[in-house]
């Protein structure tokens, strides 16, 4: 069973801080920055390259919107598609990280 789709369908509680009919943002409950977010679609789909572009364009709607409402500035953006990359979860998200300066490359 699918943790994120549990999430959404609110049979695990989580503390959305955005939600619409296509997407949900939820806090990063393990957080490697001072803000992270998790961007999903609320239909399971498994990574980016399963993906259909609506899912991923709902995605990057809602982020903008609650990055202009926080008034947030300055993030990084991933997603990790598949276990080779660091995908834990076999749901698409993306991450959103910000509040502390963001070296290169990552990890």
């Amino acid at each position: 069973m699918c943790i994120f789709c549990q999430i959404i369908r609110k049979e695990i509680p989580a503390a959305p801080l955005y939600e619409d009919e296509e997407t949900l943002i939820i806090p990063d409950l393990n957080p490697q920055a001072p803000l992270h977010w998790l961007i999903m679609p609320k239909a399971h789909v498994e990574n980016l390259t399963q993906a259909a572009p609506e899912q991923v364009a709902a995605c990057v709607r809602a982020m903008q919107k609650l990055v202009k409402e926080k008034n947030i500035t300055d993030y990084r953006l991933i997603v990790n598609s598949g276990a080779e990359a660091g995908q834990t979860v076999p749901h698409l998200h993306f991450h959103l990280l910000s509040g502390r300066g963001l070296g290169w490359p990552p990890g």
